[in-house]
Formats: structure tokens, C-alpha cells, sequence
């Protein structure tokens, strides 16, 4: 792998969300003027235009989808909460299956309202997740837990480490439920680089963006852009390479100031950092 443009940007993607105000068919074409070859897409500006729709942008671009988010929410307690996130999950990996991808990104959801229930809730992971794998199975989708920092265990994920997710992962075939090694989200982990090498095989998505100090008062859109913070991205995508992960490096950032920014250097900006910080020199 070289620290140049063209082959060192072949297993760069773009995660949606970083260029958050693009529309479906800006974001494939910002990625088509930077040369870059896989798109991340979200559920909800796919619905937008329609999955056909977006399914042909894609096409027409020549970009392959690196993944889809978001499925998961899948700890309501109750009956009907339950089939409401099941049904939904469907939908969502009948998407997936259509956009060309095999990784279901599972956002799984925090604890119900009103619960302390935390045991219980991540049960209902289990549960859901029993319940996806045959449909998700014969759309030839992955489902790819991702387990997020434990400041959002409470409202956004209740699984906060990977040997949390691997250990339900490990209860099924690597190529059904698979995990998303995340950097915001793992790297303060003493485990991590244990844990990144338990899930040799199942690594569905691994995905890169910056911990950032302070903290602004929305901790959800804390994720700076690769080289301003904390994280050593080197060791992680090594760790990842090591585990046989040679699939696309995804950029993902939540931040209200780079959302605000001209998306077109922001892209550009990226993938210069994704060069000088996330591969060897």
C-alpha cells in the first residue's frame, strides 16, 4: 500500500454522514470528482429518491456501496415495539442486498425509556439479532454489529465494547453476523488490539474519524476528522490487516463545523489526512 494518490485512495470511502447536507446524487458525485471509489450510504436519503433510484447513481458512477446504515434498535421491551424494529431491520437488509452491499451496519440501540434495565436490553440484542440472521442469510447481507463508546450506552448502544459484540457475533457464522471497528468508538479500549484479533474473519466494516478534546455539548457530533485528536490510526488499521480486514476504510464523521463546510473540500481534506495519517508514510 502506498502513501500516494490513485492505488492509495483504492480502498477509500466516503461515509455519507461526513458530507451530512449532500443528497444521495451529490455525495456519488463528490466522491466521483475526488477519485474516490465506495460510497457509504444512509438509509434515510436513500428513501429520499428511492432505492432504484439510488441503486442506479451508484451504477451509473461505478462505485461499489462499502455499507449501508442504519439497521438495529432492537431493544424495546415490548411486543409490538419488537416486530415494529424486526420489520424495519427486513426492510433494511432487503436494501442493503439491493445496493450491492453485504455489510448491514446495527446501530442497536440504548436502553428503553424509562428502563435501568441494562442485562435485559442486551438480551433483546440477542434476541433480534436470532431472529434477522435467517432473512439476512439468504440476501447474502452481514449483519455488522457495532459496538459504540460506553457515553452512548444508555440511549444509543447498549453493546460499548468489541469482545461485547463479538461475543454475540461468535453465536453464528462469520459471514452472517459480522462487527464494525469503529475508531471513535474502540479506541480507548485496553482490549482493543486483543479483541481486533479475536474477530479475525468477522471484521464487516471498519470505519475512521478522530476523539476529539473538548468534547462539544452534543457528544454525538464529537468525531473530528483523522489527525486533529487522539486516536493512532496506524496501529488500529494495521490491527484490522492482520485480522484479514482488506476491505474499505470508510470515513465517518458526526461534526456540526465540518457539516457547515464547503462538503468539497472537506472530501478533499479527508482524503489527503486518510493518506498522511491512516496509511504508512
Amino acid at each position: 500500500m502506498t502513501g500516494g494518490r490513485g492505488s492509495g485512495l483504492a480502498r477509500l470511502s466516503l461515509n455519507q454522514k461526513t458530507t451530512n447536507r449532500w443528497s444521495v446524487a451529490e455525495a456519488v458525485q463528490g466522491c466521483v470528482r475526488a477519485g474516490l471509489p465506495a460510497i457509504g450510504l444512509w438509509r434515510e436519503p436513500v428513501h429520499e429518491i428511492g432505492v432504484l433510484a439510488a441503486v442506479q447513481l451508484v451504477t451509473d458512477a461505478g462505485l461499489r456501496v462499502s455499507s449501508l446504515c442504519r439497521g438495529g434498535f432492537l431493544t424495546d421491551p415490548t411486543a409490538t415495539g419488537r416486530q415494529a424494529a424486526l420489520d424495519d431491520n427486513r426492510r433494511a437488509i432487503d436494501e442493503a442486498a439491493a445496493l450491492g452491499t453485504d455489510c448491514l451496519v446495527m446501530v442497536v440501540g440504548g436502553l428503553p425509556t424509562g428502563s435501568r434495565d441494562l442485562p435485559g436490553a442486551r438480551h433483546s440484542v440477542v434476541d433480534g439479532i436470532a431472529a434477522l440472521v435467517p432473512y439476512a442469510r439468504e440476501r447474502r447481507v452481514r449483519l455488522a454489529l457495532e459496538p459504540m463508546h460506553p457515553i452512548f450506552c444508555a440511549d444509543r448502544g447498549v453493546l460499548s465494547t468489541l469482545s461485547q459484540a463479538l461475543d454475540i457475533a461468535e453465536c453464528f457464522a462469520a459471514d452472517e453476523v459480522g462487527v464494525v471497528v469503529d475508531t471513535f468508538h474502540v479506541w480507548w479500549d485496553p482490549e482493543v488490539m486483543t479483541q481486533i484479533a479475536r474477530a479475525t474473519g468477522r471484521i464487516a466494516s471498519f470505519q475512521v474519524c478522530d476523539w476529539i478534546t473538548p468534547l462539544p455539548p452534543d457528544a454525538l457530533l464529537s468525531r473530528g476528522i483523522m489527525g486533529d485528536g487522539h486516536i493512532d490510526f496506524r496501529g488500529l488499521r494495521r490491527a484490522v490487516e492482520a485480522a484479514n480486514y482488506l476491505g474499505d476504510v470508510e470515513v465517518e464523521i458526526f461534526n456540526a463545523d465540518v457539516w457547515d463546510a464547503d462538503p468539497d473540500e472537506v472530501v478533499a481534506t479527508v482524503t489527503q489526512r486518510y493518506l498522511d495519517v491512516v496509511l504508512d508514510g
